[in-house]
């Protein structure tokens, strides 16, 4: 197992990794949108993606960390969006790499925390996410959907 950073040359393998992520999240496939929005992701620096590249240099996993900032902290924060492991690699220790990997990037960038959220049916995750030093936030998160989207 390799993890590595994801770069323009690698847009192809992350976007069809990112397009079956999509739809396990009951989102509608479309491999042309996910590479156009994964292209803008890269060539703007808004996000870093990271991927688990297997014994056959096939990619099979992905992380993608987007930047926030907190103010009472004046740091940066990373935002743990996505992870995804192909069904076919899973419990092989690439979600465990991965998790790592952002770890030590969020060390590496002076950042003030590593937060993601994810959904309570998430059994693995939920199980996962704690043992790698993830603590459970006790506040309150909200949302609000632009009703025009």
């Amino acid at each position: 197992m390799q993890i590595k950073k994801v770069n323009l040359e690698d847009l192809e393998a992350v976007a069809e990794l990112f397009n079956e992520y999509r739809i396990w999240y009951e989102m509608e496939g479309d491999l042309p949108k996910a590479k156009q929005f994964l292209n803008e992701r890269l060539k703007n620096g808004e996000s870093h993606i990271f991927c688990g590249i297997d014994e056959n240099n096939k990619m099979v996993a992905f992380t993608q960390l987007y930047p926030l900032f907190s103010s009472t902290r004046m740091k940066r924060l990373w935002l743990l969006n996505d992870l995804y492991v192909h069904p076919t690699k899973r419990g092989q220790g690439y979600g465990i790499a991965l998790l790592e990997k952002a770890q030590t990037f969020t060390q590496e960038t002076d950042a003030a925390a590593l937060i993601l959220e994810t959904q309570k049916e998430n059994l693995v995750g939920n199980q996962l996410y704690p043992k790698m030093g993830f603590k459970l936030d006790p506040h309150n998160h909200y949302y609000w959907d632009n009703p025009s989207h």
